[in-house]
């Protein structure tokens, strides 16, 4: 392959900021017929296409966000050495990028992405939102994993990979004084729960078993968001419902202590990813890295 074309590759990276070729030829200066050809012989030369049209739109295709990530560097290399002889020193790194749903436990996401904190070169983005947006970015190669508590759903159109990393049991949790004599369902008469929102499986699975006791729970707080649930369950106003590893640092504190576990229910934790071609070498590691299991 004959050397890389760096104007060429100047061109794509602008096209790819900009969003079109239309504004990237006028922050250019440049005819859009300019930078169409010359991106046009960036591609033939890589042997990928690096866009692909969405009505109006130019997505980047995998082998596109590929060539972004590398030209990003390339770009921020020349800038830096600029600053450098300026005295003004900048970092750079490889991009790992993760989306990650609202409900999953931080200490589950600290876990999973352990090995990469502090790496030198890794420059790492967690984002979260629902499950539909997320896998939209991981789609458009804007994602390297997402990380769910169930799995991706069906799509005929893309085969989703979905990777089980961890099944954690299920505990109800409070302060030390509510464990003494606690049993499971008998202590939960009367009791304030603080529980997952009603769209999860774990909620599901609990009041399946609480219909089958015939007890009606006394709800003080449904929660969506694994971060809030700590932290009520830390005020102390009943027991939550959480895998232990979410409140890891409470039980081993003392804060908290596990009154019992939930038989029969599990919390499952996911990482969803899709066929690559050139998939970030980052990301094999942390699929085979088992995750820290909880208490007990």
């Amino acid at each position: 392959m004959p050397a890389l074309n760096y104007h060429h590759l100047r061109l794509f990276w602008a096209v790819a900021h900009q969003g079109s070729l239309t504004r990237a030829a006028a922050w250019l200066n440049l005819s859009q017929s300019a930078v169409s050809v010359q991106l046009g012989a960036l591609e033939r030369q890589l042997g990928h296409a690096l866009f692909e049209r969405a009505g109006k739109r130019l997505l980047l295709t995998e082998a596109g966000r590929i060539a972004l990530d590398h030209a990003d560097v390339v770009f921020q290399a020349g800038d830096e050495l600029l600053s450098t002889l300026e005295g003004r020193p900048a970092a750079q790194g490889q991009p790992f990028r993760v989306g990650a749903l609202p409900t999953l436990s931080r200490n589950f996401q600290l876990e999973f992405l352990r090995p990469l904190l502090g790496q030198p070169g890794v420059v790492l983005t967690v984002q979260s939102g629902a499950m539909r947006d997320l896998l939209a970015q991981l789609e458009a190669h804007a994602l390297d994993v997402v990380l769910a508590n169930a799995p991706a759903p069906r799509d005929a159109r893309i085969p989703w990979r979905s990777h089980l990393l961890s099944q954690q049991p299920v505990s109800l949790v409070g302060p030390p004084g509510r464990a003494s004599g606690f049993s499971f369902p008998g202590s939960l008469r009367g009791t304030p729960l603080v529980l997952p929102s009603r769209g999860s499986e774990v909620r599901a699975a609990f009041d399946r078993l609480l219909d089958q006791a015939g007890i009606q729970p006394a709800i003080l707080a449904e929660v969506d968001d694994m971060a809030m649930l700590r932290l009520l369950a830390r005020e102390g106003g009943g027991v939550a419902l959480v895998p232990p590893i979410v409140v890891r640092d409470e039980l081993e504190a003392g804060l908290l202590v596990e009154c019992c576990r939930i038989p029969g229910v599990t919390e499952d934790f996911h990482a969803i990813t899709q066929q690559r071609r050139f998939p970030n070498p980052l990301l094999a590691g942390l699929l085979a890295r088992p995750i820290r299991p909880p208490l007990g």
